[in-house]
């Protein structure tokens, strides 16, 4: 299709992303693209513990795919497949980065289709930070587009924006000339889905994992010549209308774009939960650790919160581990007497725990719309009578209080050396730091095998 011809949003996406010269990217952008790897390594190895995923390791392995790129474990298979497994890791147990204004889970769709096609064909690795920083851009900006009409109709952002940015990704890697990211982001575009019903179960982390497939899938077959329609996003049957029908904003897609980097309203976690509870939890670990109090101590605890708080971590009473990432009461309760909030805190049995079912119920909150999402009042009143009061203005891992590259390590160490010698997780951790630098992927890819 000529040049000329081509209009709509979704091609303006495509030619900025074809066309931005790698030095265009401003370092602190790669930098936290680099984070953002090392964050995806260390939550997908722990991850490959989990029941569900070793159910879809355990699939893939029976495919007999031809191994032409490596799953974070060690699978060696093809690159559609590598890319669906390492988005089910990247994202199973909620460790993920969040996008602050939109809550959506970035790496999860993007890196396990850039880092797929960026082995196969041997890309370099600043060029694959680039990747990844504009996918991650473009599915952020999507995202914003439709937020938060989109996400409130039932939509799972990550899902339905993620294929968007898998695809970028995707495309940059492969060279894609405009008109024909165009195309990639198109067929991307039409299998935009994933429905929120699903949070709180094994299926959540097929959204990123179908989306990451698809986006690598999508750019492959756009190289090979195969199009979509001209205009995914803004058609009158496209993305907008069917997925967003009460509302969109084009200005928040396009406005800005390489100069403002939605990057830098992105958090990575340090609790393995939806982050709509961080707060929560930074509040309850700050207390007690600072007064020293348990859960015997305690006669109830208030927090003043944001309404999706309620909205998105409401569940009371969880029934497995899985429920309990969404239940910011069971959160709570095992921050205070845990004083942590990994995978080991949402197991069906800690969700089961006599201890941490009676501290739940002494918890309750208080909906304030002047609260912002990251921060929460938190009133603790112990059976003496003593009362104590903290306000999180900002919780850990937030854009605002972001974990530091040393925070990122100790959180890395701490989850590789679950399934690796402690050697081998240095090295990986090495390796990723120095990826701008590298020729190629292949030492990091060897580094991921179990």
């Amino acid at each position: 299709m000529p040049n000329s011809k081509v209009e709509g949003s979704t091609y303006s996406l495509a030619s900025f992303i074809s066309n931005i010269p790698l030095n265009d990217i401003p370092s602190e952008i790669l930098h936290e693209s680099k984070r953002t790897l090392i964050n995806v390594l260390a939550i997908s190895l722990s991850g490959t513990q989990e029941i569900p995923s070793k159910a879809l390791i355990n699939w893939a392995s029976t495919q007999n795919a031809s191994p032409r790129a490596t799953a974070i474990g060690g699978l060696r298979t093809s690159p559609s497949i590598a890319a669906l497994l390492n988005g089910y890791l990247a994202h199973i147990q909620d460790f993920d980065d969040t996008h602050l204004p939109t809550i959506l889970h970035p790496s999860a769709p993007v890196w396990p289709a850039v880092l797929a096609l960026a082995e196969l064909n041997r890309t370099n690795g600043k060029e694959t930070l680039a990747a990844f920083a504009l996918g991650a851009e473009v599915e952020c900006r999507v995202a914003m587009s439709v937020y938060p009409w989109h996400y409130d109709h039932g939509w799972h952002i990550t899902g339905t924006a993620g294929v968007f940015g898998a695809a970028a990704g995707g495309g940059r890697v492969l060279g894609l000339a405009p008109e024909v990211m165009n195309h990639c982001l198109a067929m991307a575009g039409t299998h935009a889905s994933g429905l929120r019903e699903a949070l709180g179960s094994h299926a959540k982390a097929m959204h990123p994992a179908r989306s990451a497939a698809i986006g690598l899938e999508s750019a492959e077959l756009a190289l090979s010549g195969m199009t979509g329609p001209e205009d995914i996003l803004g058609g009158r049957r496209g993305f907008w209308a069917i997925h967003s029908h009460e509302g969109h904003s084009e200005s928040q897609l396009l406005d800005g774009f390489g100069q403002r980097w939605e990057m830098k309203n992105n958090g990575l976690k340090p609790f393995a939960n939806g982050i709509v509870a961080h707060p929560l939890q930074d509040a309850i670990i700050q207390v007690r650790n600072t007064y020293g109090i348990t859960s015997e101590q305690v006669e109830s605890l208030t927090f003043r919160v944001n309404p999706l708080v309620v909205e998105l971590m409401g569940r009371a009473s969880p029934r497995t581990g899985f429920d309990g990432k969404f239940s910011y009461r069971h959160c709570v309760a095992v921050g205070l007497i845990d004083g942590a909030g990994g995978a080991f805190q949402f197991t069906d049995e800690r969700v089961m725990d006599a201890e941490v079912i009676r501290l739940r119920s002494l918890i309750s909150e208080t909906i304030d719309p002047e609260v912002k999402e990251d921060s929460t009042h938190l009133t603790v009143k112990l059976k003496d009578g003593k009362a104590i009061e903290l306000f999180i203005e900002h919780a850990i891992g937030t854009p605002e209080n972001p974990m530091t590259d040393q925070d990122l390590e100790i959180k890395f160490m701490s989850l590789a050396t679950e399934v690796m010698p402690k050697t081998q997780a240095q090295q990986l951790l090495d390796a990723a730091w120095s990826l701008d630098s590298a020729h190629n992927l292949e030492s990091l890819m060897n580094l991921v095998s179990l």
